[in-house]
């Protein structure tokens, strides 16, 4: 697998590349956007983590660009984003993530590329890629994300148990991507979904019907809903549904 860009796809990660190090800091194209490049699907988002302030990189990186686009930032989340031509750009510092049993709104603070890629929900999206002088273009993948993706395989970073209790909202992802890009769920993460379905009712009903939509959108939406039934997510989230079963 290679990850192929567009010219302005190109053009935006050199852009981060050189503001990067007119910072001093160390930038990395994370998530879902590397996933889907290496998949050869089209991408309108880009997250972009970096070992430092991500207000100020995206600040920098608007700078640069000719057309200047306005930076939104949210101080309190350390978090920024703006949109060039059709990209929704996101930045953020590497950060570090701990949980309490009652919400899945983390405590977060700063942390390393790896604490970062340790919080990521899937293998296929703690991918990392480098935008950084000394080692550009570089592919970090500490969790076989890459052969997951080859193997077309749902599987968490970290413990199952511990990823979907922590935030219940990514068994509802597991569900979706394994529905939207026709990928298995890992054994061991599918036990952890049914062992922790009741934890569902910490998430908002807005962020379920979100994710249900998008199981609705995706190529076979049964696929997702009978993995909804089978972990018993269905009967919480949709019980009107599962009346109909049979």
């Amino acid at each position: 697998m290679q990850l192929s860009f567009s010219e302005k796809e190109s053009k935006i990660l050199r852009v981060i590349a050189k503001a990067a190090k007119n910072l001093g800091v160390e930038a990395f194209a994370v998530g879902g956007f590397v996933r889907d490049k290496l998949l050869n699907k089209e991408c309108k988002d880009l997250d972009i983590v970096c070992l430092g302030n991500g207000i100020d990189l995206a600040h920098e990186v608007s700078n640069l660009l000719d057309t200047k686009p306005k930076v939104s930032f949210f101080k309190n989340f350390g978090t920024a984003q703006f949109k060039y031509h059709d990209l929704d750009i996101e930045f953020v510092g590497a950060r570090k993530e701990s949980y309490t049993e009652q919400s899945r709104n983390p405590l977060v603070v700063s942390g390393t590329l790896q604490d970062d890629q340790n919080r990521r929900d899937f293998t296929i999206n703690a991918l990392a890629f480098s935008l950084n002088h000394d080692n550009l273009g570089d592919l970090i993948d500490p969790f076989n994300g890459l052969k997951d993706l080859d193997a077309k395989i749902i599987k968490t970073p970290l413990n199952p148990d511990i990823t979907y209790s922590d935030d219940p909202l990514r068994m509802m992802r597991a569900i979706r991507f394994s529905s939207q890009l026709g990928f298995t769920i890992e054994k061991e993460s599918l036990e952890a979904i049914s062992k922790n379905k009741e934890r569902i009712k910490i998430v908002s009903k807005e962020r379920i019907t979100d994710e249900l939509n998008k199981i609705i959108l995706s190529p076979i939406p049964s696929v997702g809903f009978k993995l909804l039934f089978d972990t018993g997510l269905l009967h919480l989230i949709f019980p009107e549904m599962v009346k109909l079963y049979g």
